[in-house]
C-alpha cells in the first residue's frame, strides 16, 4: 500500500492506495493540531497509523503547505508551528519507510499524470491550480520538476504576459513584492478582484452566475479572464511544451473556460498551431492526496 497525506490548516487527510491498481483502500481524516509542533506531529502520525491498519505501508508521500529548505527544515508553511522543524526526519523516526513531500500543485500534477486527465500523456504534463492562488506542477520525462531553488512550477509569480493597463487594469503589487504577478489575475481571487474594481463587489460564483444570465459586464470580464489565462498557458507551451495542461482549483469547475481558453491559446504560442490540450482535472479534491501517494512511484 502506498500512503498519501494532504495536510492543510484545518485537516490532515490520509489515503492508502493499492500499489498496483491504485484503488483506494482507506481514507481517514482528523483535525490539524496547530497549537504546537508536537501536537501537529501527533495529529499527522495519528492519521498515518490509522491508515496503516489497512495494509503494509511501502511509502508515504505528503502534500503540504511550505517546502523543505536546503537545511532540511520546513519553510514557508502557513501552519506556523511547522516552520523550522525537521518534519520529514521526525516522521521517519517513527515509521521506517521512505517519506517524501511536495506542494499541492506538484501533487495535482502527479495525480492527473498517473491516472487522471493526463494519463494518456507519454512524457509530460503541467497542472495549474486556479483557486485562492495560482501554482503549477510540472512533470517532464515522467519525473516531477522541482529545481535547484525549489521554484519549479511557481507560475503564479511570473508577470502576466502582455500586460496592458487599458485591457488588464491598473498595475498591482503582489504580496511577494513583484508587480503584476499572474496570480493577481488568473486565480479565483484575481478574477473577483478585477471584476469588483471595475464594476461592483461580487465573488467568483456570483460573477459566473451573472455571465450565464447574460449580464454584459460579467460576459466581458469572463472573456478577459479567459484571454489572461490563455496568455499564461501559452507561455507554458512556449517554454515547456507539455502534452497536456490540467486545470485544478475552484475556477477549474467553470466548464465554459475550456473551449474559450483552447481557442485563444494559439493567439500567443510561437507557432500558432500548438496541439496542447487544456483539460479539467479528473480527481477533484482528491487529486492532492492521491498525488502525494504517488511521490515515490515516478
Amino acid at each position: 500500500m502506498i500512503v498519501g497525506l494532504d495536510i492543510g490548516g484545518t485537516k490532515v487527510e490520509g489515503v492508502g492506495l493499492d500499489s498496483n491498481s491504485y484503488e483506494m483502500l482507506i481514507k481517514h481524516r482528523e483535525p490539524t493540531n496547530k497549537e504546537s509542533y508536537s501536537g501537529f506531529l501527533q495529529s499527522v502520525m495519528s492519521v498515518i497509523n490509522k491508515v496503516a491498519e489497512f495494509g503494509t505501508v511501502e511509502s508515504i508521500g505528503i502534500g503540504c503547505c511550505g517546502s523543505v529548505g536546503i537545511d532540511g527544515l520546513m519553510q514557508g508553511a502557513n501552519v506556523s508551528v511547522l516552520n523550522g522543524q525537521d518534519f520529514i526526519g521526525d516522521i521517519q523516526k517513527q515509521i521506517d519507510v521512505p517519506v517524501a513531500i511536495a506542494n499541492d500543485a506538484d501533487c495535482l500534477a502527479l495525480s492527473e499524470f498517473k491516472d487522471g486527465a493526463a494519463k494518456y500523456a507519454q512524457h509530460s504534463c503541467v497542472a495549474v491550480i486556479i483557486g485562492t492562488g495560482c501554482g503549477s506542477g510540472v512533470v517532464i520525462n515522467n519525473g516531477l520538476v522541482t529545481g535547484l531553488n525549489k521554484l519549479g512550477g511557481e507560475l503564479g509569480h511570473n508577470p502576466l504576459p502582455n500586460f496592458c493597463p487599458e485591457k488588464d487594469g491598473e498595475p498591482i503589487e503582489c504580496y511577494c513584492g513583484s508587480l503584476n504577478c499572474t496570480e493577481s489575475f488568473v486565480s479565483g481571487t484575481g478574477f473577483e478582484r478585477t471584476f469588483s474594481e471595475r464594476h461592483f463587489p461580487a465573488n467568483s460564483k456570483e460573477i459566473v452566475a451573472l455571465m450565464e444570465q447574460g449580464n454584459e459586464d460579467a460576459i466581458t470580464h469572463f472573456e478577459l479572464y479567459c484571454d489572461q489565462l490563455a496568455r499564461t498557458l501559452a507561455a507554458v507551451v512556449n517554454f515547456v511544451d507539455p502534452e497536456v495542461i490540467v486545470l485544478g482549483g475552484g475556477m477549474s469547475n467553470v466548464d465554459a473556460i475550456y473551449p474559450k481558453v483552447q481557442s485563444y491559446l494559439n493567439r500567443y504560442t510561437f507557432t500558432k498551431t500548438a496541439k496542447t490540450r487544456v483539460v479539467k482535472n479528473v480527481h477533484g479534491d482528491s487529486s492532492g492526496v492521491r498525488g502525494a501517494a504517488f511521490l515515490h512511484t515516478l
